[in-house]
């Protein structure tokens, strides 16, 4: 019988440098709502953010999908909700899945937040999991998206030409990332010393 993407990826909550990461529910809808109300984040038609009077309905949209685990991301100190990230595209057979729909507070932007949750994310599927790749795929207009991948360690794998919808219901080109398990080590420590300035 072969592993399923949930029997592979079980819960778990991190934590590192005062982020907690922990399984996204029901509970964290108000601090999503203002996580995105911080920038009105919704309105970047390159983004998953949810509008407002629709959180709980993409909560549980992420809750009840087959291969995707969704995490919040939690200030350690104060308890808020800073924002949302996934592995997703989880392919057990193969040792394989992607990081994506994160978003986070626009006041949380051009900090350590988002390599603190990458670097947590990225262990724990290398080193626990024993992913042999990780993947990130975003919008070919989301030039942000991608620097930030790009600073990752990532490698461009290339586009896929129109092969998803934006939420405003114009057809989007998918720049696809990748990084391996043997590139994971020297990323790593390029992080942790990015992370330690």
């Amino acid at each position: 019988m072969s592993l399923t993407a949930m029997q592979w990826v079980q819960p778990v909550v991190l934590n590192h440098r005062g982020v907690r990461l922990e399984p996204l529910g029901p509970q964290h809808e108000a601090g999503l709502r203002r996580a995105a109300a911080d920038g009105e984040l919704w309105r970047l038609r390159v983004t998953s953010v949810p509008e407002p009077d629709e959180t709980a309905a993409y909560i549980q949209t992420a809750i009840d999908m087959p291969d995707r685990f969704a995490f919040a991301v939690i200030d350690a100190a104060s308890g808020e909700v800073l924002g949302s990230s996934s592995y997703h595209d989880i392919l057990p057979q193969v040792k394989r899945l992607e990081i994506g729909y994160t978003w986070y507070a626009q006041s949380r932007w051009r900090g350590a937040l988002n390599t603190t949750c990458k670097l947590m994310l990225m262990t724990h599927a290398f080193e626990t999991l024993g992913a042999q790749v990780v993947g990130w795929r975003t919008d070919i207009e989301n030039t942000r998206s991608q620097a930030a991948i790009e600073r990752l360690g990532a490698r461009k794998d290339g586009t896929i030409r129109g092969n998803a919808l934006r939420r405003d219901g114009t057809v989007r080109d998918t720049v696809m990332y990748s990084l391996t398990a043997a590139e994971w080590p020297d990323v790593k420590q390029q992080l942790q010393a990015w992370l330690a300035r």
